[in-house]
């Protein structure tokens, strides 16, 4: 099975902010919490303005919550 291109820091942002649900991110960014689980586990990747989302919640740039391997890009 191929890796996936898009890696994320979600589970750890939310650590580090007051440890934050699952539950409670996908309510900021207006989506469900399997949502959130899919795109944790990389099983999703998010569109761009949910990226965007979930990037402003935390307060950082985007690529401090997703990064792209084209290495591992099976295009």
């Amino acid at each position: 099975m191929a890796e996936n291109a898009i890696s994320n820091n979600i589970r750890t942002l939310r650590f580090f902010q007051d440890e934050m649900t699952q539950k409670d991110l996908a309510k900021k960014v207006g989506v469900t919490r399997q949502t959130i689980i899919a795109i944790e586990k990389g099983h999703y990747a998010p569109s761009l303005e949910l990226a965007f989302r979930i990037a402003y919640v935390f307060d950082v740039p985007l690529e401090e919550v997703f990064s792209y391997d084209p290495k591992k890009d099976q295009f």
